[in-house]
């Protein structure tokens, strides 16, 4: 039969191994927990001090007129436009059918992306622009980034050669242009699938950190 003593003296052995083992255990549980709230806090620090960049951003861009679709007076005001913002979205225009069919949809993505300015000149009453940029067919969109026009959308026939077509088209072929910030999917209609673009949130926070606006 095996000694009382020993066998005790085994159990506390036994013990103690286990009780430091867990005191081990609530240290780095502990060192853990203290860990994540140090985490949390940082990243709590970084979210709102990104937060109120954005909101400076905003601010500064309802300043500047964006967030509402709004006509050039004069070809004087469109050099100064187009210098103010890094995007814009201008719209030459005349008084017809399919360019009152563009204001339609640039009005709701002008509301939509405010992070760029949406405007129209009227083509005929900007000879020098319009003889400058080449603008021969109505509606023509010019896409200007960093004040320099980057990328055209000419008629209707990008958009399925139809004025029939959606908000949401025109809004995937100016974000593959990369004048709007795009997420993958329409901002107007979030269960469309993108087909044409696919632009992740990370890509569009390293155009707000860069953005002079």
């Amino acid at each position: 039969m095996e000694n009382p003593k020993v066998q005790e003296i085994i159990e506390k052995q036994v013990l103690t191994v286990a009780k430091a083992v867990e005191d081990k255990l609530d240290e780095e549980i502990a060192a853990l927990e203290r860990l994540d709230i140090d985490d949390l806090e940082v990243l709590r620090e970084r979210r709102i001090l990104q937060m109120k960049k954005m909101a400076e951003k905003r601010s500064r861009w309802i300043s500047l007129g964006h967030g509402e679709y709004s006509e050039i007076p004069s070809e004087k005001d469109f050099f100064s436009a187009v210098k103010a913002s890094d995007r814009v979205v201008c719209h030459f225009y005349r008084e017809n059918w399919p360019c009152k069919v563009m204001d339609k949809h640039l009005s709701i993505l002008a509301k939509q992306h405010i992070e760029t300015r949406f405007v129209k000149i009227h083509a005929e009453k900007s000879p020098f622009l319009a003889e400058r940029l080449k603008i021969v067919v109505l509606p023509t969109l010019a896409l200007i980034k960093n004040a320099k026009v980057d990328d055209y959308v000419v008629g209707f026939d990008e958009l399925g050669g139809t004025d029939e077509f959606s908000t949401e088209d025109l809004e995937e072929r100016l974000a593959k242009a990369q004048v709007i910030f795009f997420e993958g999917e329409s901002s107007l209609n979030p269960s469309k699938s993108s087909t044409q673009t696919r632009r992740s949130v990370r890509q569009s926070e390293s155009h707000d950190s860069s953005d002079s606006d």
